[in-house]
């Protein structure tokens, strides 16, 4: 077992709650994981965010599809990628959720074990 949760496994938690909140595509996936762990000084990087997303692919949790991002094709020509849930992939990402909840319950518990124990 390792000693702290994976720093994938963390981000894919992340990412699969943004797709039930249908909040988008990777980039903007990644400026929220950015605003959201500022305050505690770390940045997830781009390259594990495409990492994490390409593995949920992979593994049946989501399915991608491409549209033109903003409203008029004749003006808007940059391509996104959005992620969507697989037909089975909400049962999935709902078991792997579970998976790393007890993780980080563990994790959580030995960060308090060092509170207590050295401070």
């Amino acid at each position: 077992m390792a000693f702290m949760i994976a720093q994938r496994a963390y981000i894919k938690l992340y990412l699969i709650t943004m797709v039930e909140q249908h909040r988008g595509y990777g980039y903007e996936m990644l400026e929220v994981m950015k605003k959201e762990f500022e305050q505690y000084g770390y940045v997830p990087p781009q390259s594990e965010i495409y990492r994490a997303l390409h593995e949920l692919v992979q593994q049946g949790i989501f399915y991608r599809t491409k549209k033109l991002k903003g409203t008029d094709p004749k003006v808007d020509f940059q391509e996104i990628v959005l992620y969507h849930f697989t037909d089975d992939g909400s049962d999935k990402a709902d078991l792997y959720k579970k998976q790393v909840k007890a993780d980080l319950d563990r994790c959580i518990g030995m960060l308090h074990k060092a509170v207590h124990d050295n401070y």
